[in-house]
């Protein structure tokens, strides 16, 4: 695919400023994740354990044992990660963006290139910092960054203070190589023009813990930005330094540049959550690592000298890399029997309740119990224990492909039947 190509070129890139200068280098490793694991409307840290969707729709990576039940536990035994580092069955989820036709407001999905976390030894507490060192996630232990309901910056730019930093944690850059100089911003909202490389989407994970809580109610809480956001200090309150995590995902927004006019229609994208303004961007992390695994790699591949010190993930002895096309077969059934990329691509809305809110005022945020308006809710899939999905290929030209397809083939281990979808030349298994 070619956004993934793109996207591994701006890793390179990033990987070479990192290493720039050795006086000020921190080892990081890549977890890349290609394919998608599921698209819907699952929430299992601000919506865990309940039978209805979520708000908005996520495109959802990581381990299989993804529901709205999910736990360390669950995903320990998950039987496959669309991530390609075998130890690491974690989640890691962020909204859907869609295009929104300015002839008639109908929605169509954006395909991306799929997601790389950057794992990064950032901070006081690295001992190349001389500090104590930094420590692995522990179990049971979730975050997210980010606000679904932002519509516009609060806070005063390079103010330092946590809200600020949480605003500057949203990141992207309009790519726009080789006929164009692309340009790009923290903290603000999205665009005003094609991107014709696409348009690339940043987060920052906080990097800072309280050594107590592995959640709070706002989910935010329980952790703190660096001082410096990529870099600094942990405040007083969140004295435990961990791996910093930085999402990086390419949308392929120039896949519509004919369907709109820049200078005259408004940048006509839009995120599962309502959001035309770009500010409600935000990504949540469900820990399932090896502990004693991660750990090894944070204190041992964070050679500067070394492969491991400029984000070779082989290069850790620790890890266990799996192959892209392997990793890409680990797919699973969506939860609710709900649309979310539509019949021939197209849907009339967003899937639930979600109208388009601009702001500046933060959003509103509606489940079908108090909608405005009617929507119908989507029925939960029974999932039954010890059944295979098998699905043919997507197609790189068709984000929804083998969504919510009804034709999926279903082989029951307890009763070997099984049906074929017409035409399909090969099959990937994925688990339900």
């Amino acid at each position: 695919m070619v956004l993934w190509a793109v996207a591994s070129q701006v890793a390179l890139v990033l990987g070479t400023l990192l290493v720039a200068h050795p006086a000020v280098v921190r080892a990081w490793f890549r977890v890349s994740c290609a394919g998608v694991l599921v698209e819907e409307r699952v929430d299992p840290i601000r919506f865990p354990g309940v039978n209805v969707p979520s708000q908005h729709v996520h495109t959802v990576h990581g381990a299989s044992d993804f529901h709205t039940n999910s736990t360390f536990e669950s995903l320990r035994r998950s039987e496959c990660t669309n991530c390609q580092v075998k130890e690491d069955l974690s989640n890691y989820w962020f909204p859907k963006l869609y295009f929104r036709d300015p002839t008639n407001d109908n929605v169509e999905p954006v395909p991306n290139g799929g997601l790389l976390v950057y794992y990064q030894n950032r901070g006081s507490q690295d001992r190349s910092s001389n500090g104590t060192g930094l420590r692995a996630f522990p179990p049971g232990f979730r975050m997210m960054s980010g606000d679904p309901a932002r519509r516009s910056r609060k806070r005063p730019r390079m103010e330092g203070s946590q809200a600020e930093l949480r605003e500057r944690a949203l990141q992207w850059s309009c790519l726009r190589y080789p006929d164009n100089e692309g340009y790009d911003d923290e903290g603000r909202g999205f665009p005003t023009t094609d991107c014709e490389s696409g348009f690339n989407a940043r987060i920052h994970m906080p990097a800072c813990w309280d050594g107590r809580n592995n959640d709070s109610p706002d989910h935010m809480a329980h952790t703190a930005y660096l001082s410096g956001l990529d870099n600094g200090s942990c405040p007083g309150s969140h004295p435990v330094g961990l791996m910093k995590l930085f999402y990086e995902v390419t949308w392929d927004v120039h896949h519509f540049a004919d369907r709109w006019t820049p200078g005259t229609d408004n940048w006509p994208f839009v995120y599962s959550t309502g959001d035309s303004s770009g500010y409600s961007w935000h990504g949540d992390f469900l820990n399932g690592w090896d502990t004693e695994v991660l750990q090894n790699a944070i204190d041992n591949c964070n050679n500067p000298g070394d492969a491991t010190g400029s984000g070779d993930t082989s290069a850790c002895r620790f890890l266990t890399v799996i192959p892209g096309e392997e990793a890409n077969k680990c797919r699973i059934r969506p939860a609710f029997d709900e649309d979310v990329n539509g019949v021939n691509g197209t849907l009339s809305m967003l899937p639930g309740c979600n109208p388009v809110q601009r702001g500046p005022v933060d959003a509103l945020l509606y489940t079908e119990a108090d909608c405005p308006f009617e929507v119908p809710l989507p029925q939960p899939i029974p999932r039954t224990n010890g059944s295979v999905v098998i699905a043919p290929p997507e197609d790189d030209n068709d984000p929804g492909a083998g969504a919510g397809d009804d034709n999926q083939v279903v082989l029951s281990r307890s009763s070997q039947r099984c049906r074929l979808k017409r035409g399909a030349r090969s099959w990937n298994l994925v688990r339900a």
